[in-house]
C-alpha cells in the first residue's frame, strides 16, 4: 500500500485512527475504550480492545462488560460473549439481562433458560423488556413447566401489563397447543411459578392468584390462556368461590365467548347483581339485545334488584332494538329507583332517544341534566347530525364552547359531518385550528376526520396537505382509504390509482373500503376496463368479498358507459339479494340510454324496496316520457297522487364570512331575498343575451 493510500485508509477508518493514537499508559481510558466499542466492526479488533480492558483492570466493570458482551454477539462471536460473561465473578442484573437477550437472539434457547434459572436462584429477576426473550425460549424448547413458572414470575412482578410480554405469553401458550383438557398438567405447572423470599418455592394457587391470571388473559386478549386458567380453577376446587366464578364469567364475557360465559353462569351456585350485570352487559355489547333484556327480566324474577350498572347496558339493548316504548319504561324505572341523578344514565338515555328517532325527548333529557359532561354534549350533537339537523348541531356546539365545556376528540369527530353537510369550509378550518390549539391533531382519527371533511367541502389541497404531513409509517389503512376516496370523488382517478399502487408497494393490504374508493374513481372517469380489472383483483387476488356498494359501483360504471344489459346480468349474478343501492344506478342508466324495458324491471324492484321514495316514480316517469310512453307517465303520476308522495324540495347553503345562509326552492324567507332574486334575474338576462349573440 502506498503512503498516500495508507493515510487515506486511516482517515476513513475512525476505529483505526483512534486506536493507533491510544497511549498504552493512558490514565483515564474508560471513555475512550467505551467509544472504541461503538466504532468496532470486527471481532479481532474487538479482542484488542478487550485486551486493553484487562490491562487497565476494567474487565470486571459491569457497564463495559455488558457492552462487550453485546458487541461480540452482534459481530457473530457468541462464544466470546459467553466467555466474557463467565469471567465475571460478581454478575450484576445488567449482565444477566444482556446475555439473556443475546442468547435468545442467537437461538441458544436452552442456554437462555439455564441462565434465567441461575439468575432467579440468586434472587434476581430480568427487566420487563427481557422477558419476551425468555418466553420465546420456552416456546422453542416446548418447556411448558418452565413457561408456567415464568408466567408466575411475570404476574408477581407486574410485567403482565407490558404489550410485548403479553404477546410473548400468547405465542408461548399457542406453541404448547390446547390446554383445555389438561387441567392436571396445568395445576402442576402453575403451582411452581412464583417468587418467595430468596428462592423459588412451590405454592398452591389461591383465589387471588387465579383472579390475577384471569385478568392477565383479558389483557392479553387470549381466550386460550383464559380457558387454561379455567382448567386450573376446576382442578384446584375453586369453582365454589363467588369471586373466582365472577372473574371467570367476566373473562369469557370480555373475550366474546358467550357460549362458555353462559355455561359458567348456569353452573354458578349463587348469583349476585354483579354476575347478572356482567351477562346483561355482554349480550348487549356483542349484539344480542333481546337476550340481554330477557336476562334483565329473569334477574327481576329472581329477586335481584337492578342498579345503575344494570340500567346502562339495558338502555343500550333498547337502543339497538329501537324500541321507544321499552325505552320509556326503562326511563320511568330509572327515575323510580333514584338512578336518574347519574349523568352516565342520562347520557345513555340521550343516546337511546336519538337512536329511536325521538330527538325531542332526547333534548328534554339533555336540558334537565344539571351536571352535563362532554359526553352529554357529544351525544346530543351526534343525534342532531345523524338526523340531518346540522344547523342545530352547530348551534349546540357553539353553546357548548360558550359554557366553557372542554371539547374532546369525539366531539370534534361528531361535529365535523355537520360542517360537511352544510358545505361550511370556514367552520371546518376554525375547528381545525381549535383542535391544533387543544393538541387533538396528534390523534390519527382526528386528522383523518379533517382530511375527509376538507375533501368533501371541496378543499382537496388541504386534505392532501394533512395526508402528506403524516409520516409514511404512521399512516394506517383508514388514512390511505380516505385520501384515495377523496381523489376519487373529485374526479382525479390518476391520483387515486397512484396512491392505491403506492399502498400495495408498502405491503399494506387493501380492504373493502380501498376497493370502493378505486371503483368510484373508475366510475367518475368512465374507466370501464380498469374497473373490471380492479373488481377481479379484489375477488381473486385479495379474496375480498364484494358488498352491495361494490356491485352498485360496477352497475353504475357499466350503465354510464352504455352497457346496460351487461349491468343487468351482473345484478342477476350477485350472490345475495340486491338492494336499492344497486337498483338505483341501473334505473339511472336506463334513463341515460333510453332503455324503458330494463327500466321497468329495475323500477319494479326499487319501488318495492322504497315505496315512499317519490324520486323513483319521477325518474321512471321521465324515462317513459323520453320513450314517448305517455300511458306510463300518467300511471306514475297517478301513483304519486294516490299515495300522497311529493319530492322533497332541494336545499342549498352558502357560507359567507363563516355565516351560513340556507335556500330552498321558491324560498323567500331570507331577509335579503328581494335583492337576491333581483341579481338572479339580471344573471338570467345576461345569459340569454350571451346565448342570442353567440347564436346558441
Amino acid at each position: 500500500m502506498l503512503p498516500s493510500q495508507r493515510s487515506r485508509h486511516v482517515l476513513h477508518n475512525p476505529f483505526r485512527l483512534k486506536f493507533l493514537h491510544f497511549p498504552a499508559t493512558q490514565t483515564r481510558p474508560l471513555n475512550t475504550l467505551s467509544s472504541l466499542l461503538n466504532l468496532c466492526n470486527d471481532p479481532k479488533k474487538l479482542q484488542q480492545i478487550h485486551a486493553r480492558f484487562v490491562l487497565y483492570g476494567l474487565h470486571q466493570n459491569p457497564t463495559l462488560s455488558s457492552k462487550l458482551i453485546d458487541c461480540y454477539a452482534n459481530l457473530g462471536a457468541l462464544s466470546l460473549s459467553q466467555q466474557v460473561f463467565n469471567s465475571i465473578s460478581d454478575r450484576s442484573s445488567l449482565l444477566y439481562n444482556t446475555i439473556l437477550r443475546k442468547l435468545s437472539e442467537s437461538g441458544e434457547f436452552e442456554r437462555t433458560l439455564l441462565v434465567y434459572n441461575e439468575m432467579v436462584m440468586k434472587s434476581m429477576y430480568p427487566e420487563g423488556n427481557t422477558y419476551p426473550y425468555v418466553l420465546k425460549s420456552c416456546s422453542w424448547c416446548s418447556d411448558a413447566r418452565n413457561g408456567a413458572k415464568i408466567h408466575g414470575h411475570v404476574v408477581k412482578l407486574g410485567f403482565d401489563s407490558y404489550d410485548l410480554v403479553g404477546a410473548a405469553l400468547v405465542d408461548m401458550y399457542r406453541s404448547y397447543g390446547n390446554f383445555e383438557n389438561e387441567g392436571k398438567q396445568w395445576n402442576s405447572l402453575t403451582s411452581e411459578g412464583s417468587q418467595s423470599g430468596k428462592a423459588i418455592e412451590k405454592f398452591e394457587p389461591d383465589s387471588v392468584t387465579v383472579i390475577n391470571l384471569l385478568r392477565s388473559s383479558v389483557d392479553l386478549n387470549s381466550l386460550q390462556v383464559g380457558k387454561a386458567v379455567h382448567c386450573l380453577v376446576v382442578v384446584s376446587n375453586l369453582c365454589v368461590d363467588l369471586s373466582v366464578n365472577t372473574a371467570l364469567l367476566s373473562m369469557y364475557a370480555k373475550l366474546g365467548d358467550l357460549e362458555y360465559a353462559k355455561l359458567v353462569f348456569e353452573e354458578m351456585p349463587e348469583k349476585d347483581s354483579v354476575v347478572w350485570n356482567i351477562m346483561i352487559s355482554a349480550y348487549s355489547r356483542i349484539g344480542y339485545p333481546k337476550e340481554s333484556l330477557e336476562l334483565l327480566r329473569c334477574m327481576g324474577s329472581s329477586g335481584i334488584r337492578a342498579d345503575l350498572f344494570t340500567a346502562i347496558p339495558a338502555i343500550s339493548s333498547i337502543t339497538q332494538l329501537r324500541a321507544t316504548y321499552w325505552g320509556k319504561q326503562m326511563h320511568a324505572h330509572v327515575i323510580r329507583n333514584g338512578s336518574d341523578y347519574q349523568v352516565s344514565v342520562h347520557n345513555s338515555l340521550i343516546d337511546m332517544y336519538c337512536g329511536c328517532d325521538r330527538l325531542n325527548l332526547a333534548r328534554k333529557v339533555f336540558d334537565v341534566v344539571t351536571n352535563k359532561t362532554v359526553v352529554s354534549w357529544s351525544a346530543m350533537i351526534k343525534g342532531y347530525v345523524n338526523h340531518d339537523q346540522s344547523l342545530d348541531a352547530l348551534s349546540l356546539f357553539s353553546k357548548m364552547k360558550s359554557e366553557g365545556i372542554s371539547v374532546d376528540f369525539i366531539t370534534v369527530i361528531n361535529i365535523l359531518p355537520a360542517c360537511v353537510n352544510l358545505g361550511a369550509l370556514e367552520n371546518v378550518k376554525c375547528l381545525h385550528g381549535y383542535s391544533v390549539k387543544l393538541s387533538l391533531n396528534s390523534l390519527s382519527s382526528v386528522n383523518t376526520a379533517f382530511l375527509v371533511s376538507y375533501a368533501k367541502c371541496g378543499c382537496i389541497e388541504m386534505a392532501w396537505k394533512l395526508f402528506d404531513e403524516e409520516n409514511i409509517n404512521d399512516k394506517d389503512l383508514v388514512t390511505w382509504n380516505s385520501m384515495i376516496g377523496a381523489y376519487a370523488k373529485h374526479g382525479d382517478w390518476y391520483r387515486s390509482f397512484e396512491l392505491y399502487n403506492q399502498m400495495k408497494e408498502l405491503r399494506l393490504k387493501p380492504d373493502q373500503v380501498t376497493f370502493l374508493g378505486v371503483l368510484t374513481a373508475c366510475v367518475n372517469a368512465g374507466l370501464v376496463q380498469e374497473g373490471k380489472e380492479c373488481f377481479k383483483e379484489m375477488v381473486e387476488t385479495y379474496n375480498c368479498r364484494p358488498s352491495q356498494e361494490h356491485y352498485a359501483c360496477m352497475v353504475d360504471l357499466l350503465g354510464r358507459a352504455g352497457h346496460v344489459n351487461e349491468a343487468r346480468e351482473l345484478v342477476k349474478s350477485m350472490p345475495f339479494k340486491p338492494d336499492a343501492r344497486v337498483w338505483g344506478p341501473l334505473l339511472s342508466a336506463c334513463k341515460l340510454h333510453s332503455e324503458p324495458g330494463v327500466a321497468e324491471f329495475a323500477a319494479e324492484k326499487l319501488i318495492t324496496m322504497e315505496p315512499k321514495n317519490a324520486g323513483n316514480y319521477i325518474l321512471l316517469a321521465n324515462i317513459y316520457a323520453a320513450a314517448g310512453k305517455w300511458d306510463g307517465v300518467a300511471k306514475m303520476r297517478s301513483f304519486l297522487r294516490d299515495r300522497g308522495l311529493k319530492k322533497t324540495p332541494g336545499c342549498s347553503w352558502v357560507e359567507i364570512n363563516g355565516c351560513l345562509h340556507e335556500f330552498r326552492v321558491a324560498d323567500r324567507s331570507h331577509p335579503r331575498s328581494d335583492g337576491i332574486y333581483a341579481i338572479l334575474r339580471n344573471l338570467e338576462w345576461e345569459i340569454k343575451d350571451a346565448r342570442d349573440r353567440d347564436g346558441v
